[in-house]
């Protein structure tokens, strides 16, 4: 595999550009295993890093509202938290949450919040010991 290919490889797995593939690459004795691991360290130990490790856990999470066990709306937990960064910002869409709220607490709903990523991975887990894999909370008037 030629300079260019290991290069290539690096950018594809890292998202990073050419100069830093090149200068992890260079670091890393051209050994391209060394260099992703190399990036790898960098990148989680950067703010947009952590954010991106943060963003890709909330994929996998989901938002679920609920009633008598019968799914009423279903959202990504990251949608979930810029919904309410927008409802910081702006008070019509606070107004909304709040009277979201309140009519899901007159109509005794449930809000569940459920990590899909974890029933992948613990499903051998679950096999010896079975529950719930995420957060449920009683919203009662």
């Amino acid at each position: 595999m030629d300079e260019l290919e290991k290069i290539d490889l690096i950018r594809q797995r890292m998202d990073v550009s050419y100069r830093e593939a090149k200068e992890a690459l260079d670091l890393a004795g051209g050994n391209v295993v060394a260099a992703l691991i190399m990036l790898e360290e960098e990148t989680e130990g950067s703010f947009f890093g952590k954010w991106k490790s943060v963003l890709a856990r909330g994929a996998a999470a989901r938002i679920r509202l609920k009633k008598d066990d019968e799914p009423l709306f279903e959202v990504p937990a990251g949608a979930g938290v810029i919904a309410l960064a927008g409802m910081l910002v702006s008070g019509e869409l606070a107004v909304l949450g709040a009277v979201g709220t309140v009519t899901a607490l007159l109509n005794r709903c449930t809000l569940e919040i459920v990590d899909e990523g974890a029933d992948e991975q613990d499903e051998e887990d679950e096999q010896e010991a079975p529950g719930n894999k995420g957060i449920e909370i009683q919203i009662d008037a």
